[in-house]
């Protein structure tokens, strides 16, 4: 797999990629599709965007990326990062591809801990983190959904250092 910044042009086929995730639904906090202007917006171009990695397979096709943005209920030096991984046809080993890129951009830059914030529903993304070395610092309970579900959410952190321990953001 190849690993590379994402570029503005690559934002149609990553909108379809993640409103596919959506459309599916379970796996990610967001419930409405995007439109690709938005879409950038979110992941490319808005002033809270830190970066984003896509993952291609041998032939170039895009096969999923990983967001890091700023959220303004963390700590500056904190990037809150969502991955993203191309679900017809599937492809295993995106997430891992990805955050070892995500990693060495955020050191390079400066940044200590990584946050995700997983719902509590979404097995396959709490064991993707958590092999990933993300541990709990904070549950949110009974998050509603659109429909009025209340679903929990967990919040996870990575330190980059490796050393630090997890403290609880009020």
């Amino acid at each position: 797999m190849k690993i590379r910044l994402a570029r503005e042009d690559d934002a149609e086929e990553l909108c379809g990629l993640l409103n596919e995730i959506i459309e599916i639904g379970g796996t990610t906090a967001m419930e409405e599709s995007l439109d690709v202007d938005l879409f950038k917006h979110y992941f490319l171009t808005g002033d809270h965007c830190i970066c984003c990695h896509v993952s291609e397979d041998e032939d170039g096709a895009i096969t999923g990326f990983q967001v890091l943005g700023r959220h303004p209920e963390l700590p500056a030096d904190w990037a809150d990062i969502g991955t993203f991984a191309r679900v017809h046809p599937r492809v295993y080993g995106v997430g891992k591809a990805l955050f070892p890129a995500s990693c060495a951009y955020l050191e390079r830059h400066g940044f200590s801990t990584i946050n995700a914030t997983i719902r509590a529903d979404n097995s396959r993304g709490l064991r993707y983190y958590e092999k990933m070395g993300f541990t709990t610092y904070k549950t949110t309970k009974s998050v509603p959904l659109r429909d009025g579900t209340l679903v929990d959410r967990f919040s996870k952190a990575y330190h980059l250092n490796g050393t630090e321990m997890v403290r609880e953001i009020n």
